[in-house]
């Protein structure tokens, strides 16, 4: 670790420099604790169906079994899973994990070409898929090297009726099961049964043996599979666990987790960490429906939500919010892109506690920044480097640089992945010989240790020779009322070679191009004032709700 931290003075009291990353062998050493510790206590929950940590022990068990002597499945394997939040999505990652294979995390939204390329990609023998997408799967099916389909319906794991129910409903009234031909594919639940009554065989599962195959970069270029071990995973467990210990309960957490599990945010962050608190994850299948999720809301007495921007933004703009009780609440997690200060403020001022920034990347499992959780207020940070993390803001020639001036972002620490799967050429690119990882984030870090994104290096807005930082003109068009979303981009520009390009969903019907511009004149320098304002009745976005600049980048510009 490097000799200069001053972050370390701006710890909060009690947070340690360093953690102990030898406590655990593995994240089964840590499920093990947790279904020993919380046995009877509820650790999941969909739907209204509650699943204790004594049910995740067995049924995880089941589906190791099932992977193990059915499907002869060896360690070091790749099992896909490719679900929304779901009872089954837990009981399959512990289970693939209890198996000592490698769990390969999919996004249901995939298109056949993108499934085709993870599957391959990952060389994965195995995948679980909600039926709602397994259409997509039959279609790549032949061309890849999967051995055996194990399909699930929603309702699945919430017992009879309801969730025969459900998934009736789903099938044949909503109509969101696809027709699909998979021969020789097993239900999950037969998978369960057939694993019952097995004994699960002693598996020697090493801290540097891969956990998760999480890929990432699939809006820039072919998606890559960043290798975390159990070393890695277990590390950041225990960073964010030291961070937020000073407030969590053991046993009495209820975290909301609408992000999907599949993201590496919800998974590390909300399914592992709290799992060693023995808390119950409140699992949305469907965040997008914001009625139905402030619905959800009012009837869980929750303590803790994690999310992105886009997120705690359509919740502050749903009806019943504001009848939300969040008496019991005393965490909120934002990540996965900038938190806007409006969206902050205004969430400070409906729940009563103060939005958390935290920075991360898939690559480093995630987190790598966080804000002491006792901040009076928002204060535009992603934070500290968490214990036994460093930090430093790099040049283009590699070297460091000062306190306050903008460089990319470098970590080093026991949470950086181990590479890109079978890609030594690609993970050479982001980790140098000295074992930072160059982030692609443009930041600065000011005396007192906090680290501020200024933004995506490639996002960057050439103008004129001038640097302009989308984040800053969003943050201020974002402060009009009259706005709901706005997302900032460069487009070309004879004259200035890049111009600033606001695309806005307006709040209010009235909103006209000249009031933005007029407004960002009182608040910007002339260099970064939007040349061209475009309203859409909404912003492209990933699956898990990050503004898509790319895509706002390709289309026309319109003033």
């Amino acid at each position: 670790m490097g000799s200069e931290r001053p972050w370390l003075a701006s710890y909060p009291k009690g947070i340690p420099a360093e953690v102990d990353l030898e406590k655990y062998a593995s994240i089964i050493s840590v499920l093990d604790e947790a279904c020993r510790d919380f046995r009877d206590r509820p650790a999941f929950s969909n739907f209204g169906k509650q699943i204790t940590y004594a049910d995740v022990d067995r049924l995880s068990a089941q589906f190791a079994n099932y992977l193990l002597h059915e499907l002869k499945l060896k360690k070091g394997d790749r099992v896909a899973l490719m679900m929304p939040n779901v009872l089954q999505y837990p009981i399959a990652i512990f289970g693939v994990l209890r198996a000592g294979l490698t769990v390969v995390n999919t996004n249901p939204m995939y298109t056949a070409r993108e499934l085709k390329h993870q599957l391959t990609d990952s060389g994965a023998s195995a995948i679980v898929v909600l039926e709602n997408f397994a259409s997509v799967v039959a279609d790549v099916i032949a061309e890849t090297s999967v051995k055996q389909v194990i399909v699930t319906g929603v309702g699945d794991m919430l017992g009879f009726p309801k969730g025969a129910l459900i998934n009736f409903v789903l099938r044949h009234v909503k109509k969101q099961v696809p027709e699909y031909s998979i021969p020789g594919a097993i239900g999950f639940n037969r998978a369960l049964e057939l694993g019952a009554g097995k004994t699960l065989p002693s598996i020697d599962i090493r801290s540097h043996d891969i956990a998760f195959l999480q890929y990432t970069g699939g809006t820039t270029g072919v998606a890559k599979g960043a290798m975390l071990t159990h070393r890695n995973l277990v590390a950041n467990m225990q960073q964010s666990s030291v961070w937020i210990g000073a407030n969590a309960k053991p046993g009495k957490e209820i975290i909301i987790t609408a992000l999907p599990l599949y993201h590496i945010f919800a998974l590390t962050a909300n399914c592992l960490v709290f799992m060693k608190f023995g808390g119950l994850n409140c699992l949305i299948t469907n965040p997008r429906d914001m009625p139905g999720f402030v619905a959800e809301l009012k009837k869980i007495p929750f303590t803790a939500i994690t999310g992105v921007n886009t997120l705690f933004n359509g919740l502050l703009n749903t009806p019943g919010f504001d009848k939300i009780d969040f008496s019991t609440l005393h965490l909120t997690l934002g990540g996965g892109m900038a938190v806007q200060r409006a969206v902050a403020e205004r969430w400070k001022k409906a729940t009563g506690i103060t939005m958390i920034e935290a920075y991360g990347l898939t690559e480093t499992s995630p987190a790598a920044c966080m804000n002491p959780l006792d901040l009076a207020e928002y204060n535009g940070a992603i934070g500290l480097p968490i214990s036994s993390t460093d930090a430093c803001v790099k040049d283009d020639a590699g070297n460091q640089m000062p306190v306050g001036e903008v460089g990319e972002l470098c970590i080093k620490g026991p949470q950086v992945m181990a590479g890109y799967w079978q890609r030594p050429d690609e993970t050479a690119k982001v980790i140098d010989a000295e074992g930072w990882l160059h982030t692609g984030d443009m930041a600065k870090m000011d005396e007192k240790g906090f680290f501020f994104i200024v933004d995506r290096k490639k996002d960057m807005i050439l103008v004129s020779g001038f640097n302009v930082y989308p984040n800053e003109i969003e943050d201020v068009v974002a402060l009009m009322p009259e706005v709901l979303e706005v997302a900032a981009v460069g487009v070309p520009d004879e004259k200035s070679g890049e111009a600033v390009k606001v695309v806005i969903v307006k709040k209010d019907p009235a909103l006209t191009a000249e009031k933005v511009k007029a407004f960002c004149k009182e608040q910007l320098t002339g260099y970064k004032l939007p040349k061209f304002v475009e309203f859409r009745a909404e912003l492209p976005k990933s699956n898990v709700g990050k503004i898509l600049r790319r895509e706002l980048r390709d289309s026309p510009s319109k003033a």
